[in-house]
């Protein structure tokens, strides 16, 4: 693991949580138990706090971040797709953040909601609990459908046991 103290500030990493040894968390970031943080993910708590709860994935490249003495909190159960960048924002319970997409300052996602891929949250906006939201800027679209809702029961099933698995089985050559 990369784990980086910064000014006194340190990292804690939960139960049965998987993170890369490519991926960056520096200062006051608390990652909750049967997380994955992949590859290249930056996890920056230097100015502000980063909280994440439990079982939820970071994946690849993904960066976290909040304004000084702010925070970025994402809730249990989410899934936070390939690239895409949350800053100082709430991302509430079950959510699903597509690959590439953008979440700004003080944006709120709610429970069970959807930002689709390449979206650009902006500032202040919110999405509702059970909404997709896309484009950019990212507006709502509808209800999250029940191809959606499957995509995320997946996501929730998948993260815990891939945590697992990475701590069991990667190693390097």
């Amino acid at each position: 693991m990369a784990l980086y103290e910064f000014e006194g500030r340190r990292p804690v990493v939960g139960v049965d949580s998987y993170v890369c040894e490519t991926a960056d968390v520096i200062g006051e970031v608390r990652i909750g138990d049967r997380c994955y943080i992949g590859p290249g993910a930056r996890i920056k708590g230097d100015y502000g706090t980063i909280e994440i709860g439990n079982e939820t994935s970071v994946q690849e490249n993904c960066i976290l971040h909040a304004r000084p003495g702010e925070s970025c909190t994402v809730g249990n159960g989410c899934t936070v797709g390939h690239g895409a960048i949350l800053h100082n924002c709430v991302i509430e319970d079950e959510v699903v953040i597509g690959m590439g997409a953008i979440v700004s300052d003080w944006a709120v996602i709610r429970t069970g909601a959807v930002v689709a891929e390449g979206a650009v949250v902006r500032q202040r906006a919110e999405i509702p609990a059970n909404k997709t939201a896309a484009g950019v800027p990212a507006k709502v679209l509808g209800e999250v459908t029940e191809k959606g809702r499957e995509f995320q029961q997946l996501a929730r099933d998948v993260c815990p046991e891939l945590a697992r698995r990475y701590a069991k089985s990667l190693k390097k050559l």
